[in-house]
């Protein structure tokens, strides 16, 4: 089968989807469909109505698009029997109905940004820096009943960089799994490609994180809470408090030679705000007060009154 005559449906929502559809589309996949998730208030008050970066992708050329609220609804199935496709490729889009991933003559293919039976679930990118992990990867598999469970395809690993963020490591595995995602549809149409059962005992788990979970425990070691903070950075953010208020840190780095400071104590010496950890100290470098805009720390130490914050020791 050549691409072209290949009929894929692509469903998915944001930029690390938009990527992968892009790219099997600019590579002469004959994309029939697109599903994506209904539009969202949001911005300012919440009063602008969002699209996904999937469903401009769609209209700009002009591809079919389908926005279901209920994806068991006999109109949505429907739907997609009509477009009749070969395959089904997810990526970053809701579980799937059996009556759905089970229609293509095919498959369905989902991509998951981590090397599975590692990071099974919702937020495999956070978790991973949250434990530490020196690499990570992505992984196409064909999709079965429980999630994140079916047979392999292919795997790329990535390296995770000390000073790597979510954000940072989100747009490196974006852009390694649009081309794995291209590479697995071809050796798939032409039969070059024998899916691999996973080892489920050496599965992981990757929950979806909720704001209770980003809060600061500073009794950890440094190195953890380093991991903890880039893990939740840019999005959701860890979080402390400070003045009553939630102060979220985004970016930190370990003060080997600083000032040794109880965990959770918070010091400021000249142009550095160190907050304590179980052993050394984080120095922070970029923060968001509940309220106001994100800010570099000279920003912020620039704009506060130090004594609106007692718990603030200067040294």
């Amino acid at each position: 089968m050549k691409r072209e005559d290949c009929k894929v449906v692509f469903m998915g929502t944001p930029e690390f989807a938009m990527e992968t559809l892009q790219t099997i589309h600019q590579a002469g996949f004959n994309i029939v469909g697109v599903v994506t998730s209904v539009d969202k208030m949001g911005g300012r008050g919440r009063k602008q109505l969002l699209e996904s970066a999937v469903k401009k992708y769609a209209i700009q050329h002009a591809l079919p698009l389908l926005q279901p609220k209920n994806l068991k609804a006999a109109g949505f199935n429907e739907a997609l029997q009509t477009w009749n496709p070969d395959l089904i490729v997810v990526v970053a889009f809701r579980m799937l109905p059996e009556v759905v991933w089970s229609m293509p003559s095919i498959g369905t293919i989902n991509l998951h940004a981590s090397l599975l039976p590692a990071y099974r679930g919702a937020a495999p990118i956070n978790w991973a820096i949250i434990r530490g992990e020196e690499r990570t990867g992505v992984t196409t598999f064909f999709i079965q009943k429980e999630i994140d469970t079916g047979d392999l395809l292919l795997q790329e690993e990535v390296e995770i960089d000390i000073n790597d963020n979510a954000g940072s490591l989100h747009d490196k595995l974006m852009h390694v799994g649009a081309e794995v995602v291209l590479k697995t549809l071809d050796q798939v149409i032409h039969q070059k490609i024998l899916p691999q059962k996973q080892d489920h005992t050496l599965a992981t788990k990757a929950p979806k994180i909720f704001a209770e979970d980003c809060k600061i425990n500073w009794h950890q070691p440094a190195a953890i809470v380093y991991n903890f903070i880039r893990g939740m950075s840019p999005y959701p953010g860890a979080w402390t408090e400070l003045g009553g208020k939630v102060l979220k840190i985004f970016d930190a780095r370990i003060s080997f030679d600083a000032h040794r400071l109880a965990p959770g104590k918070i010091a400021v010496d000249g142009k550095h705000l160190c907050i304590g950890t179980f052993d050394h100290p984080l120095s922070i470098k970029l923060l968001q007060m509940e309220g106001r805009k994100r800010m570099k720390i000279n920003d912020f130490l620039n704009g506060i009154k130090m004594e609106d914050y007692p718990e603030i020791t200067e040294i």
